[in-house]
């Protein structure tokens, strides 16, 4: 097929007929495709899949990752080991279009390749990549690693994403009426907008932005000098960049910068939203900042079989898949640690992306009541962590080491490596409660547990993120009450939170679990039917149509 006038390939939705480019750092939208690293990416892969399944004139616009993100391996003592391999995929076709765009002065090559949306049910997807016989060798390691760690390598790929990104979606002649950011690191796009239309009116007619991050600090700032001398501005001066932007010091702050050139952005959740515009609302020209509740594709996460036992009342149906699911999951438990976990245990899981706030090990900052959880005989419980840190985050890396060192003492407590989407899935199906413990208010929105609930897990979270719009404790899922965290020290939050959550789980969920097995199965059943229509991908893209894309 040509490419040169590319339309999306099948019927379009009357009520989503706006043409939309969607631009991401990374898509989680299949376990084969290993272009991403944590819940930015699953968001992302959800979006595209939603987008497929309403029909919507949307296009997903990425990097093609040669390296993935990393691979998560074991040393000798079982600790992480981080290895990069090449990725082959044959599923992607290659468009033809190659262009250059600069880099530090230097033309670039870059290719773009294609995920049809048969493939995997999902909206068309466009994959850049540098890593071509016509650049040196520098120039293809712009595309070999995810959230490289290297500050000039990290800024090329934002220019990549953005000024490529845009000048791609010109060769395809797509011509979109909204440019969407799904984060700061395609920000670029914008100077090569200004570029083409001479107005920033025109710019911000066409530009939306989401941001995920809730503190200033996460949000990516980088030396003005170095983005101006890498051909960030598309060639505008130092003194034009900072008059349009309205940054006057040497830190390029991306997101604020976005936030002066969209028309409008969105948090992810409705407590993000708050938080956004109480960070940002002290500096000028920023545009409205509303919220998208982040969501997931129902269609591609959910246990079809326990919704249809749950909608028959067939609780005998129910309590046979769920253990099934949780028998299945244990066999890739025994194969990584050679422990075989017991499908009739309470099974807790904590896994996500591992980031200091999330508080990974937080159970075992109580050894006491760890070990007491542990080695109750009348009410056994059995716990799995999973995840993935950054390759060079090492105090996360530290933190799932010690948890490996920990777990060798407990015959009950297992350490997996490979958390991507395939294994995500089955952790969620293991478990029976879904541990979510960051520090509030820092979680944007997250999205592990939509999915948890979407396989039969019951949800027992603080209360950030998209928790507040969906737990109803004791109802559908376990809420710690929020305190006043605002007056409250780091280490007070810390004990707070510990003893509120071993409380919940000591009087409540362990013993609820197996005393009172009608009520336990009730709570779960509850939590996969509020998920279903309020937290599936679906309501969300049809939320960003409505609430972003229309003018």
């Amino acid at each position: 097929m040509s490419f040169r006038n590319y339309q999306v390939p099948y019927e379009i939705n009357e009520q989503f007929k706006k043409k939309a480019a969607y631009f991401s750092m990374e898509f989680a939208i299949h376990q084969p495709l290993k272009i991403y690293s944590g819940g930015l990416g699953f968001l992302a892969g959800s979006h595209l899949r939603s987008a497929f399944e309403l029909n919507q004139n949307l296009i997903g616009v990425g990097i093609l990752w040669k390296y993935g993100y990393y691979d998560q391996a074991r040393n000798q003592d079982q600790t992480l080991q981080v290895t990069f391999m090449e990725k082959m995929y044959s599923f992607l076709e290659d468009t033809g279009i190659k262009f250059q765009i600069m880099i530090h002065d230097h033309p670039v090559w870059v290719k773009a390749y294609y995920l049809a949306p048969n493939t995997f049910c999902s909206a068309p997807l466009f994959l850049l990549s540098t890593d071509l016989p016509e650049n040196d060798y520098v120039s293809q390691t712009i595309t070999h690693r995810l959230y490289d760690a290297n500050v000039a390598t990290k800024v090329a790929q934002f220019i990549l994403l953005g000024v490529g990104g845009a000048k791609l979606i010109d060769e395809l002649n797509f011509e979109p009426e909204v440019y969407h950011l799904n984060e700061a690191h395609g920000f670029s796009a914008a100077f090569y907008l200004l570029n083409k239309y001479k107005s920033l009116d025109e710019v911000k007619k066409r530009l939306v932005f989401t941001t995920h991050t809730p503190e200033e600090a996460g949000n990516e700032k980088h030396d003005i000098y170095l983005c101006h001398k890498m051909g960030y501005f598309c060639g505008l001066s130092l003194d034009e960049v900072r008059k349009l932007t309205g940054i006057d010091d040497d830190q390029f702050n991306h997101s604020l910068a976005a936030l002066r050139f969209a028309r409008k952005a969105n948090g992810v959740s409705e407590l993000h939203g708050h938080v956004s515009r109480a960070l940002w609302g002290k500096y000028e020209g920023i545009c409205p900042i509303t919220h998208v509740t982040n969501a997931q594709n129902w269609r591609y996460w959910a246990d079809k079989q326990l919704y249809r036992f749950a909608e028959n009342s067939d609780d005998a149906g129910f309590d046979d898949r769920k253990m099934y699911l949780k028998k299945r999951a244990f066999e890739i438990v025994a194969d990584q640690t050679g422990k075989v976990f017991d499908p009739n245990i309470l099974t807790i899981v904590w896994a996500r992306r591992f980031a200091g706030y999330k508080r990974a090990d937080f159970l075992s900052w109580d050894m006491d009541r760890f070990e007491k959880l542990l080695s109750n005989k009348k009410y056994p419980v059995q716990i799995i962590f999973a995840g993935k840190p950054y390759p060079v985050d090492y105090p996360a890396i530290s933190q799932f080491n010690n948890l490996v060192h920990l777990s060798k003492n407990y015959n009950n407590v297992a350490v997996l490596i490979g958390y991507e989407l395939g294994l995500s899935k089955r952790m969620k199906q293991a478990s029976d409660v879904w541990l979510n413990n960051p520090r509030v208010p820092r979680e944007a929105s997250g999205t592990s547990g939509m999915t948890a609930a979407m396989n039969g897990a019951v949800n027992f979270s603080t209360d950030d993120g998209w928790i507040p719009e969906f737990i109803n404790h004791g109802n559908n899922g376990f809420v710690v009450p929020k305190a006043d965290y605002d007056n409250m020290s780091t280490q007070q939050q810390d004990d707070y939170d510990l003893d509120e959550m071993y409380k919940i789980l000591e009087e409540q969920i362990v013993p609820m679990y197996y005393d009172n097995k009608e009520t336990w199965r009730q709570i779960t059943q509850n939590g996969m039917n509020d998920v279903r229509f309020q937290f599936d991908s679906n309501r969300m893209a049809e939320e960003y149509y409505e609430k972003m894309y229309k003018i």
